[in-house]
């Protein structure tokens, strides 16, 4: 803002006085009627208003330091096509050039995804620049950011409303093209047995044209399959869920020509496999003491339907009690062991002796049931060497165990783990000590795994496996004491949760299992065995089809681990070790990066326009237009540069002088003013 302001040429009561002499001759001239006084008058005043010495004081204005943000994106998408390379070669031309600028500091940041997508104008908010020195961002990136606003920052306002600039330094060559596959919809969960779907589509992002795509499917150990997919559009993918747990189903989608990376092309989709209600047949002797933990344990699991008989009193025995009173319901024989017996996931038999009381036909019935694939559970006590005993019927050849007519054993001992049962993981890692029993049976032979030992390390606990099918057999009908307290109880209800499972064929309780999975770019691979002799390598297939032999080694008994770098191509990783394989796959760390590869100034470039700033791809570090400082009302770009404003502020104290009424102004004006007057005084 310009002030106005006197120097006068002689002291300021002299001028008064001369003005005042003027001001009485021009008023004498008047009442003289003399021609030409006011012409005169003029004349002196302008020669007096020269003698004050008007002038105007322009303040003095100097450049203000500027500060402007240097934002270099090392996020995931910049890992393509010598983005990055381009990137810091451009920024540190950049920063040469602005070290040659005087009073410009160029303040670099490097913006990495936390696992969020890129976040550039985050980046800006948190830079801690000086207040009123900012003068404009100049972003290094491909243009994929994730935070973009949809008008121009705050801090990109002047208070007289004019715009600080955003340029755009795009790292490429143009707008590229690219393929991806996303996962629209997938259930997190899926019944076995039953199908499950998936929403995929497939996208060709900035291409104009249609190129055909095929999708292939990868199940498990099934050989994949290949079904045409069009893009741009929703598609539905059915599939069985054949086994309880975590199932991957690895997807991919063809390349297209010229697309930046086909590392989107893939993904995994992780589905747990649940049981739909367990079905559990669970017979009962004559009443006894274990008969309320069974039902309890079963009543307790939201996820089992239990079917619960007990016989209360055997054909051959009458004590007078009418039928009707022994029974709210008929013992339903035919439906449950022949109609509906395949239903059932599992068959406990709990103190059961026969005596008659099943058909052979139905107890053959039983044993075919366990060689298709069922399980079956039975504890034994005295019943079983009695007459009418299990063993000598045609479920005896299930069985792992024969007990003859002599074969218990009353005496107080203490169940002890057998070397397979402490590597087994039914009963690994079972919390000790445990309280006694007092009975057991002796076999006289047996077959399948002792993982539980009682009198005399005969054995107590024993899993078999038949055909298909699994059978476990306690002997002893003594397992209720621990519930109880006896001599400080023991872990009755997670052994009995464990064997259940393990009948049902739960995963993770197999005795030989073969895990893998991926943590911190680490493939983890554990193997668990009941034997005792350590495994062989396991192999690995990586994504990619490259292999590698994984050397596993003894962490703690039965268990056996390995590990080596996970990096590389996004998929599923399988690992196969002595007849068993398991699947890995990596967690996405951030799919906002991986959804869109391409360099682009879509997202960008209408932000920069709104700021007066450019928009200029670099296809190599060597093409980084030249940096300049501008006046804050030039523009901010131009052919092969980009520039800053300079912004300017009043020096203190400091004004620049300029005359208002120059000298030959006013001896031009006050001639002109005498010459006036002289031909006015010569028409009279």
């Amino acid at each position: 803002m310009n002030n106005f302001a006197f120097a006068p040429l002689l002291p300021v009561w002299l001028l008064a006085v001369l003005g005042a002499l003027a001001l009485a001759l021009c008023i004498y001239g008047a009442i003289r009627r003399a021609p030409g006084m006011i012409w005169r008058l003029g004349a002196i005043l302008v020669l007096l208003a020269w003698l004050s010495g008007p002038r105007l004081l322009h303040p003095v204005l100097r450049p203000v330091p500027q500060d402007a943000l240097l934002l270099v994106d090392h996020s995931g998408s910049m890992a393509y096509r010598d983005r990055q390379t381009i990137a810091d070669a451009a920024a540190e031309r950049l920063r040469a050039q602005a070290s040659h600028l005087p009073g410009l500091t160029l303040h670099s940041v490097t913006v990495r995804s936390q696992g969020h997508g890129t976040k550039l104008f985050n980046a800006l908010d948190q830079a801690d620049l000086p207040q009123g020195r900012f003068s404009g961002a100049i972003l290094l990136t491909d243009g994929m950011d994730h935070d973009v606003p949809a008008h121009l920052p705050p801090r990109f306002r002047l208070p007289d409303g004019r715009a600080l600039p955003i340029h755009v330094l795009l790292t490429g060559k143009g707008e590229e093209i690219d393929r991806r596959l996303r996962i629209l919809q997938a259930p997190p969960f899926a019944i076995v047995d039953q199908d499950a779907t998936i929403k995929i589509q497939v996208d060709d992002l900035g291409a104009q044209d249609y190129e055909p795509a095929e999708l292939t499917i990868r199940e498990g150990q099934n050989p994949p399959r290949t079904v045409p997919v069009t893009t741009g559009q929703p598609q539905n993918l059915t599939m069985r869920i054949t086994q309880p747990g975590e199932m991957l189903v690895g997807l991919s989608v063809s390349t297209r020509p010229g697309e930046v990376s086909d590392v989107n092309n893939r993904e995994v989709v992780r589905i747990n496999g649940v049981r739909d209600r367990l079905k559990v047949l669970l017979v009962s002797g004559t009443p006894n003491q274990g008969e309320r933990v069974w039902r309890r344990l079963l009543k307790a699991d939201p996820s089992v339907d239990l079917v619960h008989f007990t016989i209360l009193r055997p054909p051959d025995k009458d004590d007078g009690t009418p039928l009707s009173d022994l029974a709210l319901i008929p013992f339903p024989i035919k439906e449950l062991f022949q109609d509906r017996i395949k239903q059932f996931d599992l068959i406990i038999l709990d103190g059961f002796r026969n005596a008659g009381i099943l058909p052979q036909e139905y107890l053959a019935n039983i044993a075919d049931y366990v060689r298709g694939g069922g399980g079956l559970l039975l504890t034994a006590g005295p019943e079983f060497t009695e007459e009418g005993t299990l063993q000598d019927t045609p479920l005896g050849a299930v069985l792992p165990a024969h007990v003859d007519e002599g074969g218990v054993a009353v005496q107080k001992f203490t169940p002890q783990l057998t070397p397979v049962g402490r590597r087994h993981p039914v009963t690994a890692d079972l919390p000790q000590p445990w309280g006694p029993w007092y009975r057991a049976l002796r076999p006289d032979r047996h077959q399948g795994e002792a993982l539980m030992n009682g009198p005399e390390n005969q054995p107590l606990l024993l899993l078999d496996h038949v055909d298909q099918g699994r059978v476990a057999l306690l002997l002893s009908d003594q397992l209720w004491l621990w519930s109880r307290g006896e001599g400080g109880g023991g872990p009755q209800a997670e052994l009995l949760r464990r064997l259940s499972h393990w009948l049902m064929k739960e995963p993770q309780l197999e005795e030989n299992q073969l895990q893998a999975m991926i943590s911190d770019n680490r493939l983890l691979v554990t193997r668990r065995t009941s034997a005792g002799a350590a495994p062989p390598a396991a192999i690995v297939t990586a994504p990619d089809g490259t292999r590698r032999n994984l050397p596993l080694t003894r962490t703690s008994e039965g268990v056996f681990t390995g590990s080596l770098p996970a990096e590389g191509a996004y998929g599923i990783w399988s690992v196969r070790e002595d007849g068993l394989t398991a699947f890995a796959a990596p967690t996405e760390r951030d799919p906002l990066e991986r959804a869109d590869l391409r360099a682009t100034a879509e997202k960008l470039s209408p932000l920069a326009q709104e700021s007066g700033g450019a928009t200029d791809w670099l296809p190599n570090g060597a093409s980084t237009p030249q940096l300049r400082q501008v006046a804050t009302q030039a523009a901010m770009t131009g052919n092969g540069w980009i520039g800053l404003p300079q912004r300017l502020a009043q020096a203190a104290n400091d004004v620049r002088p300029t005359a208002l009424l120059p000298v030959w102004a006013a001896l031009l004006a006050a001639l002109t003013l005498l010459f006036v007057g002289w031909w006015r005084e010569g028409r009279r």
